[in-house]
């Protein structure tokens, strides 16, 4: 099990990193609506695609070393397992390349949100609450552990779901 854990994992995070790589050299720098809505769906499609081998990974495991047989907790346990190692790549892949390629991310992500958020005719209370928040999240990602966790929280939640949904599938007693 560790060996398939660790070789998936790897490789999901590795295809994740190279895809974060080549979305940050080849951004324009600047940030606008068409930008980010294609940012997010390369980035999210990419994760979906990497983390897909949580199923091979799952099946495998279950047709080679349990004769076919795999209960949910089980195929969950391996799917988290290898969620968490490919998490682990795109978490340090993330701190590294955003600190090469992107230094100052969060002062144009928070600069591109309350503009849109003008552009798109909110109120003046509900743009200065943005502020507010955009200011708290330029602060977490002053601190490497609070950026490290959000950057957690982006990928986990997609490898949660697919391992869920790969433990439902693969399931056999």
């Amino acid at each position: 099990m560790s060996k398939i854990v660790l070789t998936l994992g790897s490789i999901a995070g590795i295809i994740l990193v190279i895809m974060l790589g080549l979305s940050l050299a080849f951004s324009s720098g600047e940030m606008d609506a068409q930008s980010m809505k294609f940012s997010e769906i390369i980035g999210y499609a990419t994760m979906i695609i990497a983390l897909s081998l949580i199923f091979f990974g799952v099946r495998a495991h279950r047709d080679n070393a349990l004769n076919g047989h795999i209960g949910f907790g089980q195929a969950f346990q391996i799917g988290l397992l290898i969620t968490l190692v490919a998490s682990f790549f795109y978490v340090v892949g993330w701190m590294i390349l955003s600190n090469i390629l992107a230094p100052d991310f969060m002062d144009q992500y928070a600069e591109f949100t309350l503009k849109s958020m003008q552009e798109s005719g909110a109120s003046v209370s509900e743009i200065k609450a943005a502020e507010a928040e955009m200011e708290k999240y330029r602060q977490y990602y002053e601190n490497p552990l609070l950026k490290a966790g959000l950057t957690f929280m982006e990928i986990f939640p997609v490898g949660l779901i697919i391992s869920l949904i790969s433990a439902i599938i693969l399931r056999k007693k």
